[in-house]
């Protein structure tokens, strides 16, 4: 009796877990949804595992099947349950003018994007007044980190241990970007030595990309800002410059979350004082 009662919370977190495995995966489709045999390949749950966990999702309306593709991808109910927290990014909306600064002074597309566990999420982008534009990223798209330059920039902010873990957790994922986890680690070691990401060859055909990630108050990347734009765009004469302006947002940006930080600590410790005082006297 007491073993089955011990193990049933165990089972149920480890079927919450997997749940969310499995709904993280399905973001990183998007709109266009994500295969079954890719979502097995990925997550590393067997079929008829990933069978039920899909089904009662579905019938949760948490994730939805198309009709047509039979392709698996986040349902109605699950974007509407996020719109409840839009405030939760701040960061979204103390980044906004930035990036519309950037967007006016280089006149290409730029992107911002955080870091979430082992991923990278666009979350906000700027597009901007050249007319052929490079949009890369749509808001929402989700993607292992180091796939692509902000996932780099991120990685190369972070200790070279941690970055090595990252890429290690995420090569099963990485193979399916057709990214090997030798060439990452390289990539990555190359932005840190250079102090931000830059992609020759960008994720669409003729396009470079370049980016410089965002530290919090004590130095660990939450976020990187990105530029896409054609390869006669970002040239090599180009691009010094480039990564001046970029580099100064990203430090601007860091200083507004240093800032923020020590306010709410201040705040929590004369929060913690005047409770301190309110206790009773102990007889």
């Amino acid at each position: 009796m007491t073993t089955q009662a011990s193990a049933r919370p165990v089972d149920g977190a480890q079927s919450i877990r997997r749940a969310l495995a499995v709904l993280r995966l399905l973001a990183a489709g998007q709109e266009l949804g994500v295969r079954l045999t890719d979502l097995a390949a990925t997550s590393g749950l067997r079929r008829p595992t990933l069978h039920r966990i899909l089904r009662v999702l579905v019938e949760e309306q948490a994730v939805e099947q198309d009709p047509e593709t039979r392709c698996y991808r986040i349902g109605q109910d699950l974007t509407l349950l996020g719109l409840a927290r839009k405030s939760r990014f701040p960061l979204r909306s103390l980044a906004r003018p930035g990036l519309d600064l950037l967007c006016r002074e280089i006149g290409d597309t730029v992107f911002l994007s955080v870091r979430t566990g082992l991923d990278s999420i666009c979350i906000d982008r700027a597009v901007g007044s050249w007319p052929l534009q490079v949009l890369a990223l749509e808001i929402g798209a989700r993607r292992p980190l180091g796939v692509g330059v902000s996932g780099v920039a991120m990685l190369a902010a972070m200790p070279p241990a941690e970055a090595s873990r990252i890429i290690e957790a995420n090569a099963v994922r990485l193979d399916r970007y057709a990214l090997d986890g030798a060439v990452l680690a390289d990539a990555v070691r190359l932005a840190r030595e250079r102090g931000y990401a830059y992609a020759p060859n960008g994720i669409v055909r003729s396009t470079r990309a370049v980016a410089a990630a965002v530290l919090d108050g004590g130095g660990h990347p939450v976020a990187a800002i990105s530029v896409a734009g054609m390869a006669n765009r970002l040239t090599a004469a180009r691009l010094p410059s480039i990564i001046t302006l970029l580099r100064r947002q990203t430090r601007t940006m860091a200083e507004t979350l240093a800032e923020r930080g020590a306010k709410r600590a201040t705040r929590a410790a004369s929060s913690t004082r005047r409770n301190g005082r309110r206790q009773p006297h102990p007889d």
